[in-house]
């Protein structure tokens, strides 16, 4: 009976400091939420040209560079965060009103002739999804080390 326990708290104890070993290592590196906000930055931006081909093209190289972050950080890490994690909901809901505010300012920008509006909108969305980005990986650091 003694002797199952002390393997359990072994155990234990080597999926904590494993935990901890990853924690140190899944925060994504600090350029890799600024590439993020740029490419968000570029594509949202891009409607400010009023240019479909413009637009096309900032979508391929969003696509493409998000496809770069996403397999950068799988190998760097061997994983990829669930979205279903503690502290996580308000960042979505904020990146969402986010995506609102964008959507009217890109209606009204395209409507009324205000590229600048849309660029600024577009430029602000850049921002903040790389602060959430950022708090994101935080989170999930938080989570893994047991302080969430």
């Amino acid at each position: 009976m003694e002797s199952d326990e002390h393997d359990a708290r072994t155990q234990l104890a080597a999926l904590r400091s494993d935990r901890a070993a990853l924690a140190d290592r899944v925060l994504q590196p600090w350029w890799w939420d600024v590439a993020l906000g740029a490419l968000v930055f570029l594509f949202f931006g891009s409607y400010a040209t009023r240019n479909w081909l413009l637009i096309a093209a900032a979508l391929a190289v969003f696509l493409l560079g998000i496809y770069g972050l996403v397999t950068y950080y799988r190998r760097r890490t061997g994983l990829w965060p669930s979205a279903d994690r503690p502290g996580l909901q308000p960042l979505l809901r904020l990146w969402l009103a986010c995506c609102v505010a964008w959507a009217v300012a890109a209606g009204l920008g395209m409507s009324f002739a205000m590229p600048w509006l849309v660029a600024g909108v577009s430029a602000a969305c850049g921002v903040v999804v790389t602060v959430l980005s950022r708090r994101s990986g935080q989170l999930f650091v938080a989570q893994l080390r047991g302080e969430l």
